[in-house]
């Protein structure tokens, strides 16, 4: 069983879902889906809401481990993104010597905003949190009073594993970042992180029609299922 955690932010209820059913529909392993839903989590997260945050989820990601009693390894990515390919095969690529594993991004937005007027922030390491295997026993610095105390800088940029030796490299097509990476580039997870198809303004990006082509699929499914 493939455990994966999507951040979830009721503005981008849509993608979480198209998001949901593009993994399941391409996956040849079960999968364990589970939303990062604010409202589900009281208990484990009560830190009141950053000025630079863009997203529900920007800390509730960091929870992941916790919630898997530290133990195996997990999945953890933004809601903005569609799986083009079988997750299994990112799966695949978990290596134990390693706590975390992601997409090394050496990402520097230019503009100011990104979708819903969100400002866009800059730092070291920017989006290698979108996308991250988890190896829960190694990842025991997260416990909810940690996450809550921490600042944004200090969880994004892993500052909690103590050493960079300790995050993995994924290729980049697992956390390819439309309207930024190269378009020649292979793309196994379209992330749309400056806004996607699902709002007016993006309508036409990148990946624009395979993402409507997943959400039509979804709601063929469960129109079938009436």
């Amino acid at each position: 069983m493939i455990r994966i955690f999507i951040g979830y932010d009721p503005r981008e209820a849509v993608a979480f879902s198209v998001l949901a059913h593009s993994l399941q529909a391409r996956s040849l392993q079960p999968l364990s889906i589970a939303p990062l839903m604010l409202t589900q989590l009281k208990d484990s997260l009560w830190r009141p809401r950053d000025p630079l945050q863009s997203t529900d989820f920007s800390f509730s990601r960091f929870l992941t481990p916790y919630l898997c009693g530290f133990e195996d390894w997990a999945l953890f990515m933004d809601c903005d993104m569609l799986a083009l390919d079988d997750v299994a095969r990112l799966w695949d690529l978990r290596d134990d010597r390693y706590a975390v594993m992601c997409v090394k991004h050496d990402h520097r937005p230019k503009e100011e905003t990104k979708f819903l007027g969100e400002k866009q922030t800059r730092y070291e390491k920017k989006n290698w949190s979108s996308v991250m295997l988890f190896n829960c026993a190694r990842c025991t610095a997260l416990t909810p009073d940690y996450v809550n105390s921490a600042s944004g800088l200090a969880l994004h940029r892993f500052e909690w594993l103590g050493g960079d030796d300790l995050i993995g490299t994924l290729p980049r097509r697992w956390n390819h970042l439309v309207g930024y990476d190269p378009e020649s580039e292979p793309a196994s997870i379209a992330h749309f992180t400056i806004g996607g198809p699902y709002f007016p303004e993006w309508n036409d990006c990148r990946f624009a029609d395979d993402w409507r082509a997943a959400r039509d699929d979804m709601l063929a499914v469960a129109q079938r299922k009436k």
